[in-house]
């Protein structure tokens, strides 16, 4: 049984800085692709930031230069370090694990980024 908790989230004023954790339960993270997306309200849920297994990194035009995506695998933690946050950022951040067929989601935590 895999489960996401994420957390890390909060309120921030433009330009500030805010770290999210994901905590993976189970067996197979050291095994999985592990991405944070996103999803604004009335916007689809995108992808931000992925780390393969072999820890091969991705990340969205978008927060290029900004965000940095990190694993531990010791403790089967994924993390998403945003810096020089913008209003654009705020959105309900999800934690997926994707290894082959299974595929398995938080619930999400919500970064609000406002003057």
């Amino acid at each position: 049984q895999v489960r996401l908790v994420e957390s890390g989230g909060g309120s921030v004023q433009p330009g500030g800085s805010l770290r999210l954790s994901c905590a993976a339960s189970g067996t197979i993270f050291s095994f999985a692709s592990m991405t944070w997306y996103r999803q604004a309200p009335g916007n689809q849920r995108e992808l931000v930031a992925t780390i393969g297994r072999l820890g091969g990194i991705n990340y969205a035009d978008s927060v290029k230069g900004r965000f940095v995506i990190s694993r531990d695998r010791a403790n089967n933690m994924v993390y998403l370090q945003m810096n020089s946050l913008k209003p654009e950022d705020t959105a309900v951040y999800y934690c997926n694990m994707d290894y082959g067929s299974l595929n398995y989601w938080g619930q999400g935590t919500q970064v609000t980024v406002s003057s």
